[in-house]
């Protein structure tokens, strides 16, 4: 056996010593797909299957190098895939800088968006690491030219030949043989989720960048293909899925009305989607000021949903816009904007249309940017009035019309609406709260230092000393944006409240999904120490990490429905809350129902009963715990308070602002390990016992359903191609005057559906 061993051994060295770029390009290939997931996924997952699938992988492409008889035919073959390979390693690396997950190439129809982002792509997403992979290019270039001075005799073509096919059969019978060793690890949860690619970050980490990129190309061209077959299996899926919402309604939701019910009807709607306004802002205090006031007094003097969250995917505004209107999943291939905009939703905007409602959605951007002008025709909007064509464009900050301009010039309109029709529903699309956020430098006043008062002994007297802060930085730009985005909707309210637009108006506000900051940025956040202007590291004591839980659960954005008709008693509400409980939550209010909604009115559960947001990657959330199928593991939320709002310089300091420094109590900031919100803690608060499996696996099922059900909703058709027998099959089961939900979130503790990986 040893001898054999060795054999292989020498023949290996002699193959590699004959062809050198070929083990150049291997090695090349697998650094980058290393370097891949050191930067993104880190060392989350096994290092050995990952490295196996890579180096199998680019055996199997190098193989192919010896079809071309020349040493310059190889070169430029391998020299092509290169490239092809670092593009991809390069873009999958930029593009979890910004959603966590991986290229896809289910979107490359949305590539026609990125020319309108470019400016946000280089200034906020890119990094000098991304641009690391490019040194594969040259060094397989240097190579080459190394390989073209060794000197290679052959007897004849037909010998040259010979060897090329025996070099051929030998590189990809190492890849095979790898390869095969690499499967035999595979368990079936492994190949579920290659076959499903929605969880991408695990598919990544386990399998290595080729396999997953090589497998996500069959995933996309086969859901394609798929969508010309499959109709009748999702059809089944969808009918049962649907037939089963009886006996869950009954235990969650069994009253059919609530103290909400009916209380806007006849009122005319506002909507607001406010762009890239995150949750925690609400919470923010600089320098003992309210970072947004005006979304504060709508908060207090409202209902006001403090712990709601977007679920958007890639279709970013786009997708949060979809899933308001319609109470359905963003599309898990390719984008509803994009490529599904023609299907037949059943929609706020066409509900309320069949009531006699005008309805119509103004923005300050072009509306060929997400394809709005086809998507909000296909939402039921009767005019989009956008940008250039219906709006003077006298003040642009960022993607287009500042939005104080945008809503100055929005009021006119809306009188105008309003002196027409009886009732109208109006959407407002925000645009100067958009990333990078650096253009607002130019107008914003706010100062996002930290301002406090030092003895100066030499003067004998208090000087205000003003500490850098968050000046010059891309949180610091992002709160001026924010900051900015807040007195224009002030102003906005003013403003339509002066023409009597909101006697009758029901003001219903959404942030669309979270500012995509990165985590570098808030730990330079929480971990900033104003009387030393110097910025903890892991080396201290008192440093905070920003985790993937305390990064994805600050994701939340303000979901507010405000009137000034006193309807209701202003409240709070906890609950955990989706953009896909929106739809069915206002039309409890305004009168009107979608039976193929996923979310839930809000107001129906029972006090002992949990809302489950699911997130596009299979992630979901409860009261209870925030769960990353991605890694298995989940965080316990019991008595967690958002770790940004709670340990900055600024936060600590919001009710005693401009502090008169004191070298025993601030010369001591930050010193200390903070016990609440250290790593260790936020450690023990994962897979800590809080719930059991079956509790897990009871909601990861349900996320699984609803992911499937939405998308086959989507890619199919499906609610126009099976009304007829949807009413025959489902409505007949119930009351016509039911205001049930179809749908709700398995009871705490019972297991609905088993776990799909």
């Amino acid at each position: 056996m040893l001898k054999f061993f060795k054999k292989i051994g020498s023949k290996l060295k002699k193959f590699y010593s004959e062809n050198p770029m070929i083990l150049a390009f291997v090695g090349i290939s697998v650094i980058n797909g290393f370097l891949l997931r050191v930067f993104t996924v880190k060392f989350a997952y096994n290092q050995v299957k990952p490295l196996m699938a890579d180096i199998a992988a680019t055996l199997l492409m190098a193989a192919f190098a010896f079809c071309f008889k020349t040493l310059k035919g190889r070169f430029r073959y391998l020299m092509t895939v290169n490239v092809i390979n670092t593009i991809l390693v390069a873009g999958n690396s930029i593009y979890y800088s910004n959603y966590k997950s991986f290229l896809s190439f289910s979107l490359l129809s949305t590539g026609s968006q990125l020319p309108g982002v470019m400016d946000a792509v280089i200034k906020n997403i890119m990094e000098p690491k991304d641009l690391l992979f490019l040194w594969s290019i040259p060094a397989l270039a240097v190579t080459y030219h190394f390989c073209k001075k060794k000197t290679r005799t052959y007897e004849n073509q037909n010998k040259q030949k010979q060897k090329r096919s025996r070099n051929f059969g030998f590189t990809a019978a190492c890849g095979l043989v790898l390869l095969g060793i690499f499967a035999a690890t595979l368990s079936g949860t492994d190949y579920s989720r290659l076959r499903k690619q929605w969880n991408r970050e695990y598919v990544l980490g386990t399998f290595g960048m080729y396999t997953y990129q090589t497998s996500d190309a069959i995933s996309s061209a086969y859901s394609k293909i798929n969508m010309m077959f499959g109709y009748e299996e999702k059809k089944e899926a969808f009918t049962e899925f649907y037939d089963e919402k009886d006996e869950l309604t009954e235990e969650v939701a069994p009253e059919k009305k609530n103290d909400y019910t009916g209380i806007f009807e006849g009122k005319n709607v506002i909507v607001i989607h406010c762009e890239s306004m995150q949750q925690f802002c609400m919470d923010t205090y600089i320098n003992g000021e309210e970072l947004t006031p005006n979304l504060n007094k709508l908060a207090r003097e409202g209902l006001y949903f403090s712990n709601f969250y977007a679920q958007e995917s890639v279709g970013t505004s786009s997708d949060s816009e979809f899933t308001f209107a319609t109470s359905l999943m963003p599309a898990s291939s390719g984008t509803v904007a994009i490529n599904y905009w023609d299907r037949d939703y059943t929609t706020i905007q066409k509900m309320l249309k069949e009531k006699g409602y005008y309805i119509y959605s103004m923005h300050g951007n072009n509306g060929s940017y997400w394809n709005r002008l086809n998507l909000h025709s296909s939402l039921g909007y009767d005019k989009f009035y956008n940008y250039s064509e219906d709006f003077i464009i006298d003040e642009t900050i960022g993607l287009g019309l500042s939005d104080k301009s945008f809503f100055r010039q929005a009021v006119p309109k809306v009188k105008a609406i309003n002196e027409e029709n009886k009732n109208w529903y109006g959407a407002f699309l925000m645009l100067t709260n958009h990333t990078p956020f650096t253009d607002i430098e130019r107008v914003s006043d706010l100062d996002v230092t930290f301002r406090y008062k030092r003895f100066n002994s030499d003067t004998g007297l208090y000087e205000d000393v003003s500490a850098p802060f968050l000046q010059g930085t891309k949180l610091g730009s992002y709160f001026k944006s924010v900051h900015y985005a807040d007195e224009a909707l002030g102003q906005f309210l003013t403003d339509l409240d002066s023409e009597g637009l909101l006697d009758n108006t029901v003001f219903v506000l959404y942030g669309d999904h979270d500012a995509k900051i990165k985590p570098a940025e808030y730990e330079r956040y929480l971990n900033y120490d104003p009387f030393t202007d110097t910025v903890l590291t892991e080396e201290d004591a008192g440093y905070i990490p920003v985790d993937d839980f305390y990064y994805n659960i600050n994701r939340k954005t303000p979901f507010i429905i405000w009137s000034k008709g006193g309807e209701y008693e202003p409240k709070e509400i906890t609950q955990v809350m989706g953009m896909y409980d929106v739809q069915p939550t206002l039309g409890n209010m305004l009168g009107f129902e979608n039976k193929y909604a996923l979310g839930h009115d809000i107001f129906s559960f029972t006090e002992d009963a949990e809302n489950a947001v699911i997130f596009p990657n299979g992630n979901f959330i409860t009261d209870t715990v925030y769960y990353d199928c991605q890694k298995g593991t989940y965080f316990d939320l019991t008595d967690y308070k958002n770790v940004m709002i709670s340990v900055s310089c600024n936060q600590v300091y919001k009710d005693t602002p401009n502090p008169i420094f004191n070298e025993n109590t601030h010369g001591l900031f930050k010193f200390d390990e903070d016990e609440i919100y250290c790593a260790n803690s936020c450690e023990a608060r994962v897979n800590d016992g809080i719930v059991d499996d079956d509790y897990i696996q009871s909601y990861a099922g349900y996320a699984d359903e609803i992911i499937d059900i939405s998308n086959a909703i989507i890619f199919y058709d499906m609610i126009n191609k099976t009304e007829q027998g949807f009413e025959n099959s489902v409505d007949a089961q119930r009351d016509a005057d039911s205001k049930a939900e179809l749908f709700m979130p398995p009871m705490p503790g019972r297991r609905r559906t088993q776990i799909v990986a």
